[in-house]
């Protein structure tokens, strides 16, 4: 057996197809976002302008953020000491753990290390707990939530995208005893589309079915208080589970759920994620805790961020770019080709210090690959009108198909 040959062979069919993912050496300028400096492919720094970041509002660069992480630092050391049960269960955790719960209205929330592991960690927790489970599943779900679905070892039911009238047709195919759980996110942050909670929530009281909405694009975003979608529609007293993330809107890190109180024991108690593995550093939780206090007060950052979405989107719009249509902060622009939208990346990069990755499968299906902009609160008009012209001139350069 040749097992260099294989791995060599996995990574050339990933060049072959256009799809090798190559990671930009960059470092953020404190307190100057989005402006970045660059590492990669030259000696030395070279300024940039950063348009893909998921830190949506600025708020890794907060000085309560910043101030809060500091404090922590001094106050009690970098590290948590381990699992919680053991020696990481710090007044911080329980601190955050209080505030999601409120922000969602829930009576718990558990922090996890990352979305990915909240994701994971809970719905096969939660399956594996409900004998002769069925999870019924958004098609376009997260690659977390479905290896969650896949390591709970349960049936599932995928949904086509957003389809109510699909999804009842696979609830209603089903034995009516059976424990159910429906799962879905609220913002897609590929298409930026957004799901019909309240159909879909419908459609769990008529079933009898638990339901688990991934926020982890809303939290923060939309909402008076930054609860979310769920919240916007206030449709959060509806939902089983909410989980979110502390890594994007929040601008630190790590995953939750928030639920009654019940089902957070539950998890707690025997989610194999959360329990053998080292909880967040305290001075990671504590910059969440600021921001996420901050921002149930704030809105002006979500009002900042949205006005730079709007703006950029008309922008790409008049331009004839092939701007997709959504009702959200993300803003697609399609290319449909992996090895031309790496191409568009890398001329952006290279010659207009514009930084933003293509998004290529398994991320988006084959055939709709794209760029995928995140404009903040921080980026101005200047820069937007600047970042048009460069793709402008790129689509025309290499003879690429513009809107109809």
């Amino acid at each position: 057996m040749n097992y260099d040959q294989i791995f060599d062979a996995a990574i050339d069919r990933l060049h072959a197809e256009g799809r090798y993912r190559v990671f930009i050496d960059i470092l953020r300028n404190k307190g100057a976002y989005p402006n970045a400096r660059c590492f990669h492919g030259h000696n030395g720094p070279k300024p940039i302008t950063v348009w893909c970041s998921n830190d949506y509002l600025t708020m890794g660069q907060h000085p309560k953020v910043i101030e809060a992480m500091e404090e922590a630092l001094h106050n009690v050391g970098a590290g948590s000491g381990g699992t919680r049960n053991i020696g990481g269960n710090t007044h911080y955790h329980v601190e955050l753990e209080h505030e999601l719960s409120d922000l969602h209205g829930k009576q718990g929330a558990l922090l996890f290390t990352s979305g990915y592991v909240s994701n994971d960690a809970t719905l096969s927790t939660l399956a594996r707990i409900l004998p002769g489970c069925i999870i019924f599943s958004d098609e376009l779900n997260h690659a977390s939530m479905i290896a969650g679905i896949r390591n709970s070892g349960c049936e599932k039911r995928v949904f086509r995208h957003n389809d109510v009238e699909h999804l009842e047709e696979l609830l209603a195919a089903e034995d009516p005893d059976a424990p159910k759980l429906i799962a879905f996110e609220s913002v897609y942050s590929m298409d930026g589309d957004v799901a019909p909670i309240h159909a879909i929530c419908d459609l769990a009281d008529k079933y009898n079915a638990l339901t688990y909405l991934d926020e982890v694009h809303a939290v923060g975003m939309y909402g008076k208080r930054g609860g979310g979608i769920s919240e916007r529609d206030e449709a959060a007293d509806r939902l089983t589970i909410i989980e979110g993330t502390l890594g994007k809107a929040f601008g630190v890190m790590g995953g939750y759920i928030a639920a009654d109180q019940r089902i957070i024991d539950v998890i707690r108690s025997y989610a194999p994620g959360f329990i053998f593995t080292t909880s967040l550093s305290p001075v990671l939780v504590a910059g969440a805790l600021a921001s996420v206090k901050h921002l149930k007060q704030s809105s002006e950052e979500r009002d900042g961020q949205q006005a730079a979405a709007a703006m950029l989107k008309q922008l790409f719009a008049e331009a004839g770019l092939p701007v997709m249509d959504t009702t959200t902060h993300i803003v697609p622009l399609m290319v449909g080709d992996p090895v031309k939208a790496k191409r568009i990346s890398d001329m952006l990069l290279a010659e207009y210090g514009v930084y933003v990755q293509p998004i290529n499968f398994p991320t988006v299906p084959r055939g709709t690959e794209r760029l995928r902009f995140t404009p903040g609160p921080s980026h101005d008009e200047a820069m937007m009108r600047d970042l048009t012209s460069a793709l402008v001139e790129i689509w025309d350069r290499l003879e690429l198909r513009k809107a109809a």
